[in-house]
């Protein structure tokens, strides 16, 4: 019974070695070499200053910049430890009525806008944390970023399109604008 148990405990200790320190240890090392900027959270800066990640949303409300896709995460938008989409169907009137606040809210930015407004500027995502918008997002608002910036909407469509990644590999998901880069690359052109 003895020796049993010693190599039980023995066998715990080499797993929790192996497992939990070695392995741990090696993935760091390979992830820090191959692919650092990833490893280390995808993070934006700003005047050598982290601001926030390329794969967590956040809430932009004001005219000038480019709004992203609504968050249904609590207590507050975008928040990283409470990831989920507002499981609302679409015959739900609580998502009826929150789809008709966001349409009024861009309707009362860009009250000139009489194009449709696209669905990903008005329904969450399934995590509630998605810092892209379609191009066609991006699009609809370049007119009410650039009046409000005295920029001329060339200017704002180029930089559009230089943020707007393809799809990955070709042929997985669809185009896609992050917000984040797009308002910071924004702000970057009007301190110039």
């Amino acid at each position: 019974m003895g020796r049993l148990i010693r190599n039980a405990v023995s066998m715990l200790l080499l797993m929790t070695v192996i497992t939990g320190i070695a392995y741990p240890l090696l993935a760091t090392g390979v992830a820090q070499v191959l692919f650092p900027h990833q490893a280390n959270g995808s993070l934006i800066e700003k005047d050598g200053k982290p601001i926030g990640s390329e794969l967590i949303g956040q809430s932009f409300d004001d005219p000038k910049y480019f709004w992203g896709r609504p968050s249904a995460t609590a207590p507050q938008p975008y928040n990283g430890t409470a990831s989920n989409g507002s499981n609302q169907g679409p015959s739900n009137p609580a998502l009826r009525d929150a789809v008709q606040q966001r349409i009024d809210a861009l309707r009362k930015a860009d009250p000139g806008n009489t194009a449709p407004v696209p669905a990903d500027l008005v329904t969450a995502s399934g995590s509630g944390l998605d810092p892209d918008i379609s191009p066609a997002a991006a699009q609809y608002q370049v007119a009410r970023v650039a009046s409000v910036r005295h920029l001329s909407a060339d200017q704002v469509q180029a930089l559009v399109v230089k943020y707007t990644q393809g799809r990955q590999l070709g042929f997985l998901g669809e185009p896609r604008v992050n917000v984040l880069q797009l308002n910071v690359a924004l702000d970057g052109l009007q301190n110039k």
